[in-house]
């Protein structure tokens, strides 16, 4: 997902997005500990995809805060 994509979405889509974000990260982890995953850099990416969508909450928060 890109980040323009992520920014059209509304703050509840995109809590929604991270806690789908984590149980994918949770079960990347448990596959990796059992030696079944085969692309490591997975784990990285989803990592990465759950900070983008946290830091976009953040400026979302913060715009509704200055325009009050």
């Amino acid at each position: 997902m890109k980040i323009q994509e992520m920014r059209e979405k509304s703050v509840d889509e995109l809590s929604t997005l991270i806690l789908d974000l984590k149980k994918e990260l949770f079960n990347l982890k448990f596959q990796k500990s059992l030696g079944k995953l085969e692309d490591s850099s997975k784990i990285a990416k989803t990592r990465k995809l759950i900070a983008q969508a946290k830091t976009i909450i953040s400026e979302k928060n913060n715009e509704v805060v200055e325009n009050a």
